[in-house]
């Protein structure tokens, strides 16, 4: 199993670090040509407008949905990568990769001196609650029939699935808890073992 970590921009050293924690091998895709090989990719959180430009100048959009579309590449958005998946945003609208039916509505719960922390309890992790990390995050304000909710913050669902797609509004690779991170490769196991 590899693991591919989208490293144009964001919180790419911090995810590959959680991910050599649990024993998994990472590779940071630059270009589209690092796609090939892998079982599954996270768009870190960042700058979500940059994000998109950089994938969409170096050829990596339509990449990324070729493999994404076969339904056996799990594909994980923290933050900016959640707005990347989305079908729909509120506010500027970066290129987007349309992989999860869910309308998300750009910063907010703020700028970056609204951030926050909280114990966030995510049933498919079991205890303890999650110390989940909010930095200029999205909400999640509308969910298609595809989408399932793993979690909620103030009302608001901050983590939830799709099929083989992941997406959570706060930065769990800025924590010490890998549940997550494990999660994730509890998806990309059962993509395998699906094919």
């Amino acid at each position: 199993m590899r693991v591919g970590i989208l490293a144009i921009q964001g919180d790419v050293r911090e995810h590959e670090r959680m991910f050599h924690r649990l024993g998994i091998a990472t590779k940071l895709v630059r270009s589209k040509e690092h796609l090939q090989d892998l079982s599954g990719l996270v768009i870190p959180g960042g700058e979500s407008t940059t994000i998109g430009m950089l994938m969409q100048e170096y050829g990596m959009t339509e990449e990324v949905l070729k493999y994404a579309r076969t339904g056996q590449f799990p594909v994980w958005g923290t933050c900016a990568g959640l707005i990347l998946m989305a079908t729909e945003v509120v506010g500027p609208s970066p290129t987007r990769l349309a992989l999860m039916d869910i309308t998300a509505d750009r910063n907010a719960w703020g700028r970056q001196v609204s951030s926050f922390e909280a114990e966030v309890p995510i049933a498919a992790l079991g205890p303890p609650d999650f110390p989940a990390v909010f930095i200029r995050a999205p909400r999640i304000r509308r969910m298609g029939d595809t989408v399932v909710p793993l979690a909620k913050c103030q009302d608001d669902v901050v983590m939830a699935e799709s099929g083989p797609f992941l997406v959570t509004s706060f930065h769990p690779e800025l924590t010490e808890d890998v549940r997550v991170h494990r999660y994730f490769i509890e998806k990309i196991e059962e993509a395998r073992a699906n094919r």
